[in-house]
């Protein structure tokens, strides 16, 4: 499941990406918000009911610009067989070219826990940016599923910078990230590793050079 606005163009190449992983999906259209960046927790809870009405065992939370890995079709009954205690986590890798990726310091220590069982919404704790799809009381093992998660958002260094300026207006204070939000464009010391082969993804990413978000560039603090 996921939430789309500004990358509405992205979610065909999402599903297909997915669709030899999933029973089937449901998305949450954001175009019509009046907000530069709508609630978070408001969009993840209508998803989390959806699925919970649609009577789904397992959910796979994803957005628009990220790909999994193609071996993810082959495991995906062998994660979803075991325990539904088990929250399984994909590494997360920012992508610099369509087939590179930033490695050094916080970049390739990235991990976000995505595949999880369904849960009633009302349990659902989040209330602000950056927070898990399920609460802690939940008490899921989180563990490791050895496979990846391509993040393209990163590929356009304009996009860098966007992504940058838009965390720093919704987080002035970084109440939400104490390392802050300034990394995001800084390309200084980078390291990139190129993805080793049986590890790729599909669709081909063909970049538009697009923001894909929405620009704050203009707007003034209050």
């Amino acid at each position: 499941m996921f939430s789309y606005r500004y990358d509405a163009h992205l979610v065909p190449g999402l599903i297909a990406n997915i669709d030899p992983i999933v029973d089937g999906w449901i998305g949450y259209d954001d175009r019509g918000s009046d907000a530069v960046f709508s609630s978070e927790p408001t969009r993840r809870r209508a998803l989390l009911g959806a699925a919970f009405e649609a009577g789904v065992d397992w959910i796979l939370a994803m957005d628009p610009d990220e790909r999994l890995e193609n071996a993810v079709a082959d495991r995906i009954g062998q994660l979803t067989s075991r325990s539904r205690r088990i929250a399984w986590g994909f590494r997360t890798l920012e992508m610099y070219t369509p087939d590179s990726y930033r490695v050094d310091g916080p970049w390739g220590q990235k991990m976000q826990h995505r595949l999880f069982s369904a849960y009633h919404p009302d349990r659902y704790r989040s209330t602000d940016l950056h927070g898990a799809w399920f609460p802690e009381d939940l008490r899921l093992k989180l563990r490791d599923s050895g496979l990846n998660l391509y993040h393209l958002k990163m590929i356009e260094p304009k996009r860098r910078a966007a992504r940058r300026d838009l965390y720093n207006h919704l987080d002035p204070d970084r109440r939400l990230q104490d390392i802050g939000y300034d990394y995001l464009a800084d390309d200084s010391g980078a390291v990139f590793e190129t993805i080793p082969p049986g590890r790729g993804y599909f669709p081909v990413h063909s970049d538009d050079g697009g923001l894909w978000m929405a620009d704050v560039s203009d707007i003034r603090p209050a």
